[in-house]
């Protein structure tokens, strides 16, 4: 963190350069080249607006949702409460 003899603004920079970042490190974790035509896990048709918003898809919206939801439920409390964060 800046502190001391640090320029003013330097903690913005450090903040905007995580953030930064972060959002280069989900877009390459994002799918890339050509999406499937059918679904990889239950081979149902991938519509072809989803292909086209999202190139390199391999899943169809439902298990999508499905392996989204199973990421979800980890069992890490993002929600604790302030004393819970501190110990």
């Amino acid at each position: 963190m800046a502190g001391g003899w640090a320029r003013d603004g330097a903690v913005q920079d450090q903040i905007d350069d995580t953030v930064s970042d972060a959002v280069s490190a989900a877009r390459s974790r994002m799918p890339k080249g050509e999406s499937a035509e059918y679904c990889d896990e239950c081979g149902e048709g991938i519509p072809e607006k989803r292909r086209a918003a999202l190139p390199g898809v391999r899943t169809c919206v439902e298990c999508q949702s499905r392996r989204d939801g199973a990421l979800r439920q980890s069992g890490i409390n993002r929600r604790g409460s302030k004393d819970s964060q501190l110990r």
